[in-house]
């Protein structure tokens, strides 16, 4: 095993994505049982995400839900990729994750993002509009005040005051400078846009200051990885989610996960069969050996710390060997 691969922790992001044909609360469930199999892999965290108003996303409430994982398992650091700050007011985040760390000790983590809806309507019905991600250093700064009993309020948190809950930033647009300034790691993607990626990652380590979070810079990578027995199925795993975020780029609506068969038999137009085979390209997808090589090079061109593994597909059983596989090449120590 490759020596850089070995240095590196390796975690999921489960976005609870709905599937064809099945109950939209099972994708929730599919989460919490998720969880327990990739803590007995030996992954370090295991985080959840927030939607609003998707029909193939079932996470809405990523703190609820986190801690559900939490609950059903022992060891594996839980958290959010994450809470989208900009729809919620910072005190009531702080209580959330104090709530958590209180119950969970030492195994939350608070993954934060700038998103503010994903269409109109959802951001009336939150009462937000897009200038409101204009504010998130404000935001971040005014959530970590929380923690630190530093308000100008006068009110305290609780039980949030005094509790340290590791913040991470997701890092799209502006994030890499927001989070470099406020010297808190972050959480940076996707691994087909690998320039973009670099440009980011470098930003951020330039500008870095430390703070009482973080001594120093620390880059979590995201993305899909797909491991399987032969390249033709992993390239199988990634089908349902390029043609759902195809469908989602040319019909407004972010889809159920289809079965691969049924993707593979439709008609497509031009523009979804391009928005389709993009989606296909440039992920990191094959057999172990191939996957290996690819992340090796990834990771020494990023220096990465981290690597947060986003796969979806329709096939749970295949997703879970996909994740075993990646485990087996990442040197997890199963529990």
């Amino acid at each position: 095993m490759s020596s850089v691969i070995a240095a590196t922790r390796f975690s999921v992001l489960d976005r609870s994505r709905t599937r064809e044909g099945r109950p939209v609360g099972e994708a929730l469930r599919d989460t919490v049982r998720f969880a327990r199999d990739v803590e007995r892999l030996g992954y370090h965290r295991l985080w959840v995400s927030e939607h609003h108003g998707v029909p193939g996303v079932a996470g809405s409430a990523p703190t609820v839900l986190a801690a559900a994982v939490a609950a059903a398992t022992r060891t594996i650091r839980v958290g959010t990729g994450g809470v989208m700050l900009p729809n919620h007011q910072p005190l009531v985040v702080a209580e959330q994750f104090g709530v958590l760390e209180s119950l969970f000790p030492g195994r939350i983590d608070m993954g934060l993002g700038r998103s503010v809806g994903f269409t109109d309507g959802v951001r009336r019905a939150l009462g937000r509009d897009k200038g409101d991600a204009e504010d998130f250093a404000a935001q971040l700064e005014d959530l970590l005040g929380w923690f630190r009993g530093t308000s100008p309020t006068g009110v305290h948190a609780r039980p949030s005051e005094g509790l340290t809950v590791p913040p991470f930033v997701l890092a799209m647009g502006e994030g890499a400078t927001i989070a470099a300034r406020a010297g808190l790691p972050m959480v940076i993607g996707d691994l087909r846009d690998r320039e973009k990626m670099l440009r980011g990652v470098d930003h951020y380590r330039e500008r870095f200051r430390p703070s009482a979070w973080a001594s120093e810079p620390y880059v979590v990578i995201s993305g899909t990885i797909a491991v399987a027995a032969t390249p033709e199925e992993a390239r199988r795993l990634l089908i349902p989610e390029a043609w759902s975020m195809a469908y989602s780029r040319t019909r407004g609506t972010f889809p159920p996960l289809p079965p691969a068969e049924r993707v593979e038999a439709s008609a497509m137009t031009v523009k979804e069969r391009g928005l389709y085979e993009s989606g296909l390209a440039g992920q990191l997808a094959g057999t172990e050996e191939e996957v290996a090589h690819g992340l090796e090079t990834v990771l020494k061109e990023t220096g990465a710390q981290e690597v947060l593994v986003t796969t979806s597909t329709y096939d749970r059983a295949a997703l879970l060997d996909s994740y075993r596989r990646l485990a087996r090449i990442a040197g997890l120590s199963p529990a």
